[in-house]
């Protein structure tokens, strides 16, 4: 079981969520490579691209984010995914926990649309998610 106890992970998630405010996502992390326990470490208003550069391939992370996106020139939506990342580098027994650890996170993390399993970087780029978002959001009128 992954400790999700740390309040300012709930706190950023609230920050998140809420459309006054401009924070648009947040990076959680282990706490040292022997620890279950998932601390905030960082939150930013700079979109998917300011978030992918916080990714490190030696960990392994969690993300949530709120991604905005136009259906068309009138409307505009907004949707909130949960990334879970194993870097390139992360030890073995650090990725056979990361399943159940996910279900830890998501006690927190509770809403979003997509989920999003990401080991490099170019498994983040925007529009292959906008398009899963645009699938998971139900009524498309524009054929995709």
């Amino acid at each position: 079981m992954a400790d999700v106890s740390d309040p300012k992970i709930n706190e950023a998630y609230e920050d998140v969520r809420s459309s006054k405010s401009d924070t648009n996502w947040l990076l959680v992390d282990y706490e040292s490579d022997r620890s279950d326990k998932l601390l905030l470490t960082q939150t930013g208003s700079g979109g998917l691209a300011e978030l992918q550069e916080q990714f490190d391939p030696s960990k392994a992370s969690y993300a949530y984010a709120r991604i905005t996106y136009s259906n068309d020139k009138e409307s505009q939506r907004e949707k909130f995914i949960l990334i879970t990342w194993i870097g390139s580098g992360v030890k073995v027994m650090r990725k056979a926990k990361i399943s159940v650890h996910a279900a830890d996170v998501k006690s927190v993390l509770r809403v979003f649309s997509i989920e999003v399993p990401a080991r490099d970087k170019d498994d983040l780029k925007e529009d292959p998610i906008v398009v899963r978002l645009r699938k998971a959001g139900g009524a498309s009128y524009d054929g995709v």
